[in-house]
């Protein structure tokens, strides 16, 4: 087969990549190893939140943003401190302008809405020039992940009707063929065809080979979260030991194999030790994928402890600092810690990651998203509340605190413990002063009227019996992102290790660090995982369809 341009995975970059491209006019092909069903990747499965600057969003809510504000925020976060960061860095200060200039007029005039309430994700680790966002930026898309990749499965549609852009699911590239130092294409084997429902592991029965010829290829086949044991390999020992269980944040064909197919053909991996995964993992009570695992996007409120009923330091509360909490949990010596909360702090701030787990956003329901209001969990939290192996609730303390000894570690946990820790908190509650920091950022944030409205409920005393019942929730750690990857100039060329350019070899999406090989740094500000996608897939689709 022939193209100009034949771009390597059917997600949110590769799509992006592949209209920008055949929008310039190129005849593009698009290879995936899964089926159709799965196209769109796991943007798909996402929340379809966007990392944006100083929107009309954040100004009705009070909430004043700049370009320079967001860029202290993403440079004290990123701690650039290596110096394979040049590229990087020069990617980061693009994705900003990106953030704060034309991406959201982009993505509007494509048709995307966001949800009026700004949420404020990685609320930081309590440093003015240290990592967090200093306001609410995670817009959430009105109709959550599928409705940011809608508008690119709408042009990828209407070229495949024109002939300009051809898909070709259950082809698994092996190679990156290369001539004289320069790519050409790529081959592979086709696999057998599978009728598996999105998110299901496929077979990898192979039924034939096939090559691709191209002026240009552009890699954009994901991370690797789906593959524990890679995760595990490539763990830092800056996060402690690797742990010994996890869950599954994406599906297992996120297996990051196409990393070592790019660096055979010249490309550069870089920062492959950074990483992005989640301490607020539940295991999945219906799930679609093997050790499927959800993330609870939790309010400031629920008291944090260990497995062993240690309160975590401040400014480790929910929603906060991710990696820092991980940091620290890796030191317990345990792969799991609790939330203990209320019903009334259930009700307000457990939000859970996901399309699936969100119907009323994801489906753009009114009527099913204003029952959000009303009393109660949203459906979905409520049926993990009922059903999660990860949830126990109760009347008491001690039948709470009987119930977490049943789902964590046998005899672990004393009662007398955790009251005296839930005791003293809740002594801080009683007058307008203390000295609980938690408590003191739950009052401030609730200045916030997006936080007052749907996100921080009224603080009270968690052994408040009004606000009963107890619950208390295991969380798992659970894979995510991939902060790494191959290293590309502002073009998304790939480079070699001796920093030129690899002729005819491109990279976008989270393969390439979502752009440079780690535009993020150390740390990501959230939102920014399809904001990346869209960022470093139109970059890397353009400059393909120049070359080629």
């Amino acid at each position: 087969m022939h193209a100009d341009v034949c771009v390597v995975g059917a997600g949110l970059a590769g799509l992006v990549a592949a209209v920008e491209a055949a929008d310039a006019g190129r005849d593009v092909v698009v290879l995936d190893q899964e089926p159709p069903q799965s196209l769109g990747g796991q943007a798909h499965w996402s929340l379809g939140g966007l990392f944006l600057v100083d929107t009309p969003e954040q100004r009705r809510l009070g909430v004043h943003d700049s370009l320079a504000l967001a860029r202290q925020d993403w440079f004290g976060s990123a701690q650039f401190d290596r110096p394979e960061d040049f590229w990087p860095r020069q990617w980061a200060e693009a994705y900003l302008d990106f953030a704060a200039g034309e991406k959201r007029a982009w993505l509007h005039g494509m048709g995307v809405r966001f949800f009026p309430v700004v949420g404020w994700a990685e609320r930081g680790d309590g440093r003015a020039d240290g990592h967090g966002n200093s306001v609410p930026r995670f817009h959430v898309t009105w109709g959550t992940g599928p409705g940011v990749l809608a508008p690119f499965l709408r042009r990828a549609r209407a070229h495949a009707d024109a002939a300009r852009i051809r898909f070709l699911f259950r082809h698994r590239v092996d190679e990156v063929v290369t001539h004289d130092g320069a790519v050409t294409g790529v081959r592979g084997a086709r696999l057998a065809p599978s009728d598996v429902v999105r998110g299901k592991a496929s077979s990898r029965e192979t039924v034939g080979e096939f090559a691709v010829e191209a002026g240009a290829v552009v890699i954009a086949s994901g991370g690797v979260g789906g593959n524990l044991d890679l995760v595990r390999s490539l763990w830092p020992e800056r996060l402690g030991t690797p742990p010994r269980t996890m869950v599954a944040g994406v599906p297992a064909h996120v297996d990051g194999r196409m990393l070592g197919i790019a660096e055979a053909a010249g490309a550069r991996v870089i920062n492959g030790d950074r990483m992005w995964h989640y301490t607020e993992g539940i295991r999945n009570w219906d799930p679609v994928w093997e050790n499927h695992g959800i993330r609870i996007l939790p309010g400031p409120s629920s008291v944090w402890l260990d497995a062993a009923g240690r309160r975590l330091p401040a400014p480790l509360f929910p929603g906060f600092d991710t990696l820092g909490t991980l940091r620290h949990l890796r030191g317990t010596g345990y792969d799991y810690s609790w939330f203990v909360l209320t019903q009334s702090i259930i009700e307000k701030e457990f939000m859970l990651s996901g399309s699936e787990q969100n119907p009323d956003l994801t489906g753009k329901d009114v009527r099913l998203l204003a029952s959000r209001v009303l009393p109660g969990a949203p459906g979905s939290v409520e049926a993990f509340k009922r059903h999660g192996a990860d949830f126990v609730v109760a009347s008491t303390l001690g039948e709470l605190v009987t119930g977490m000894n049943r789902v964590g570690e046998p005899g672990l946990l004393s009662e007398a413990a955790v009251r005296r820790v839930l005791e003293a908190r809740d002594a801080e509650i009683e007058n307008a002063f203390g000295k609980d920091a938690q408590v003191t950022f739950l009052r401030s944030h609730r200045k916030y009227v997006g936080d007052r409205l749907i996100r921080v409920a009224a603080p009270h005393r968690i052994l408040d019996p009004k606000h009963a019942p107890l619950i208390a929730v295991r969380l798992n750690i659970l894979t995510r992102k991939t902060l790494g990857g191959l290293e590309t100039d502002l073009s998304g060329r790939c480079l070699s290790s001796s920093g030129v350019a690899v002729p005819g070899l491109y990279a976008a999406g989270e393969v390439a660090g979502f752009g440079g090989g780690g535009m993020m740094g150390y740390n990501a500000l959230e939102g920014t995982f399809l904001g990346g996608c869209l960022f470093s897939g139109r970059v890397a689709g353009r400059a393909a369809a120049a070359l080629a």
